[in-house]
């Protein structure tokens, strides 16, 4: 069955990783950084190697989001950097064709090992299925 798995942050983790540490979110060294990569890396690479891994991408900062929604008054309506700096939203994701909900777990159970600094936010990481049927069938 194929699931996606994402990892959630915020601005405010973002601007940690760049050097502008907050109260949510202490600053990361370069260091830091390097360790996060070469763990994700390597989780990469493990998970294309059992063919599992069908897709995996980081997201840019929330800063560069765009929004584009339908205007009552006709066109779209456009807004940049439309969250708030705390807010906690998609960061990254995978893809995964696993065997079962079980392993797919466990793989979620290792992404919440990644080194991060202390003090850094504590975000689950979420699992959803991914229909393949559709909807009414």
């Amino acid at each position: 069955m194929k699931y996606m798995v994402m990892v959630l942050g915020s601005q405010t983790d973002y601007d940690a990783m760049k050097g502008e540490g907050s109260a949510q979110s202490p600053v990361w060294t370069h260091e830091d950084v390097q360790n996060m990569v070469v763990f994700m890396n390597e989780l990469n690479e493990e998970l294309t190697a059992s063919g599992e891994m069908l897709d995996g991408q980081g997201l840019t900062e929330p800063a560069r989001t765009r929004f584009v929604t339908a205007s009552p008054i006709g066109g779209p309506t456009i807004r940049d950097n439309p969250y708030d700096r705390s807010q906690e939203l998609l960061a990254g994701y995978w893809i995964l064709d696993c065997a079962s909900l079980d392993r797919v777990t466990e793989i979620a159970a290792r992404i919440t090992q990644c080194p991060v600094p202390a003090g850094s936010p504590d975000y689950p990481v979420v699992i959803r299925p991914i229909d393949e049927v559709g909807p009414g069938r």
